[in-house]
């Protein structure tokens, strides 16, 4: 019994070691001076300059400004500056502004409920005094102004002097985080934090159109958004300017985009919502162009954004994603804005029936806009097949037509066949795949069994199987051939066997390399880097993508990951970009190739000197009659 005892765990856990639990007794708890608990405390809400821009703008949107002036020196770190035209503080105001939770928006808790203002918890100018100097230029009425200058540390209490000014405010940050240097030594190169100030300017101008909009980076103006009439014609700016670097086959560029725009209504009880979507030729292979705002506030949710992917299924049924934005408006009473620091995220008293209107509003006009046969004046991108109508050729069963258009031909065979799938570039939908029974589909165009035939090595086409295997007879035996793996090799070894094809981007990828070593690495191999398709431009310590290879298809930060890890590759770059490239274009498992494709690529892929992908998979599995015919012991 004692021994059972012994064994059982202890009531409470075992006492601390003796040097630990004699450190943490010395330690006192103590309450933070003022100016430390600012310091600390204001990175929640100032993290990088960033935050300063989209704290800043916040103030100067709520003033009421029909032109807001953003102006940033090295990355917004050496100097940061908002300049507005709104209505501007008085020298009382303006003495008490920087303090904790000095604010003129709410008055109590309960007005929370009711305020539509970007800010309200009076945290942004003392969070941002806490980080960097400051100084604010502020006039009510033009005839009068004060000049109000503070910064972190002791001494360096608030000053204020009379000044001149225009009707309005000037905000200016100058050396954030000079004082907190732990925090400065995580901020990304000046360019890279530039590009996010860039990213929270367009943001705030996406928000509200009515306004004039203006971005200077190192003494050069980087963007321009004149006030517009429409969300509409907002986004078309931000499209045209570049900013949005969608992968679409059309705009991008000139006024291509407001051709291929779509505004959207959806509504519900408490709330409206302004939809605004590219249509098919407006397309990305990531989510980065959705946008989604909530009382003028760019929030994220995922599941709105879902919707808005839900609603537009019939326009992008190939995994590629729309380009567009949510700009819902909502009773403040339905809504919790203040749940994050940053104001970020939201909470909605019913988000489902947002999420409602929200896709049902698109799936009702992209029905209509197919009801029309178009899609914003042009064919849908893919085919769209009705399931009751005869499938093309009449050969495949009705619920699966064969792959049509550049993909694969409505029926070649043989080296034709083959031609289209060394050709094939990404972003064609494959169509209904075939009813199948425990996996396995037999083709109705298999040729009948032909025993000369077989002996003389003739291949004959049997089927397909769980979507993914393409099943073949040559020789007496049965071949079981991947056809992903299969095309992957052959896509691999024309690539390697010449130049890339590559094609220009309409819109280029700007992007900031985190390291000497990944410049050492662009610069030293730019030309080979151009053998493989991908041509780089080097401008003001920035990169662009300016071509890629014909038929890539990624997002940009995939893209420069991905032109970026090439630098480990070493003497093999060649072989690893085009076993990258290989993959992606690929046929992928579920794609349903017709009768004469899947024979042209089994018949390639028998041939193959190597007969594994170029991630070393087995490319085919053969079954020889005798191991079919003892597997079911019809021999022993």
């Amino acid at each position: 019994m004692e021994a059972a005892n012994m064994t059982q765990a202890a009531p409470y856990p075992a006492a601390p070691d003796t040097a630990v639990a004699e450190e943490g007794a010395g330690r006192t708890i103590q309450v933070l001076p003022p100016e430390e608990a600012r310091r600390i405390a204001a990175g929640e809400v100032i993290d990088r300059p960033a935050a300063l821009v989209r704290e800043f703008m916040d103030n100067a949107i709520d003033a009421g400004a029909a032109a807001i002036d953003l102006v940033i020196e090295a990355g917004g770190v050496r100097r940061l500056e908002v300049i507005d035209d709104g209505g501007g503080m008085t020298r009382e105001n303006l003495a008490v502004c920087w303090e904790a939770h000095a604010t003129s928006k709410i008055r109590s808790l309960d007005d929370l409920s009711r305020s539509r203002t970007l800010g309200f918890r009076g945290e942004a100018l003392s969070a941002a005094m806490s980080a960097a100097k400051l100084e604010i230029l502020s006039s009510v009425d033009g005839r009068e102004a004060w000049l109000l200058e503070i910064g972190p540390g002791k001494g360096n209490g608030p000053r204020l002097s009379q000044t001149r000014r225009v009707r309005g405010t000037s905000v200016r940050a100058i050396g954030l985080f000079d004082s907190i240097p732990a925090r400065k030594r995580f901020l990304k190169r000046d360019a890279g934090e530039a590009a996010l100030c860039r990213q929270i300017f367009t943001e705030k101008a996406l928000a509200f159109p009515e306004r004039n909009f203006r971005f200077t980076q190192d003494g050069r103006q980087k963007l321009f958004f004149p006030a517009v009439s429409s969300y509409m014609e907002r986004f078309a700016e931000m499209l045209d300017s570049g900013v949005a670097g969608h992968s679409g086959g059309y705009g991008g560029a000139g006024n291509f985009s407001r051709k291929f725009l779509h505004e959207i209504g959806a509504a519900g009880q408490g709330f409206s919502a302004a939809i605004i979507s590219g249509g098919p030729e407006l397309y990305r292979a990531d989510r980065r162009q959705q946008y989604l705002f909530a009382n003028g506030r760019r929030i994220q949710d995922y599941a709105l954004l879902q919707a808005f992917e839900y609603g537009l299924q019939h326009w992008f049924p190939n995994g590629v994603h729309p380009v567009g934005a949510i700009y819902l408006d909502i009773d403040p009473a339905l809504a919790d804005f203040n749940i994050h620091p940053a104001k970020r995220e939201a909470r909605f008293r019913d988000a489902g029936a947002i999420h409602r209107a929200i896709s049902a509003a698109l799936i009702s006009y992209t029905r209509a806009a197919f009801g029309r046969g178009e899609a914003g004046g042009v064919p849908p991108r893919g085919r769209i097949t009705d399931a009751a109508s005869p499938p093309s050729g009449g050969s495949a069963p009705r619920s699966a037509p064969p792959f049509s258009g550049p993909l694969f031909g409505e029926g070649p065979a043989g080296p034709l066949a083959m031609e289209a799938l060394l050709d094939a570039r990404p972003g064609f939908a494959p169509l209904p795949r075939p009813e199948t029974d425990g996996g396995l589909f037999l083709a109705e165009q298999s040729a009948p069994y032909d025993a000369e035939n077989a002996r003389a090595g003739g291949t004959r086409y049997v089927g397909r199987a769980f979507e993914l295997f393409i099943l073949v007879e040559r020789d007496g035996r049965l071949y079981l051939i991947d056809q992903h793996a299969a095309h992957e090799r052959l896509l691999y070894n024309r690539f390697l066997a010449g130049t890339v094809p590559r094609q220009d981007l309409l819109v280029p990828i700007p992007f900031v390399t985190e390291s000497a070593d990944d410049d050492r690495f662009l610069r030293e191999q730019r030309e080979d880097l151009a053998r493989l398709g991908i041509v780089l431009e080097h401008e003001d310590g920035a990169w662009r993508v300016t071509a890629l290879p014909a038929g890539w298809q990624r997002g940009d930060a995939e893209t420069v990951e991905a032109i970026l890890s090439l630098k480990t590759a070493g003497a093999n770059m060649a072989e690893r970009w085009a076993a990258s490239l290989s993959c992606r274009q690929a046929v992928k498992d579920g794609d349903y190739l017709d009768s004469a494709a899947s024979l042209a690529l089994a018949e390639a892929a028998l041939a193959l000197p190597v007969s594994r992908c170029p991630h070393g998979r087995p490319v085919w599995k053969e079954l020889t009659r005798e191991e079919l015919f003892r597997a079911v012991r019809r021999i022993e």
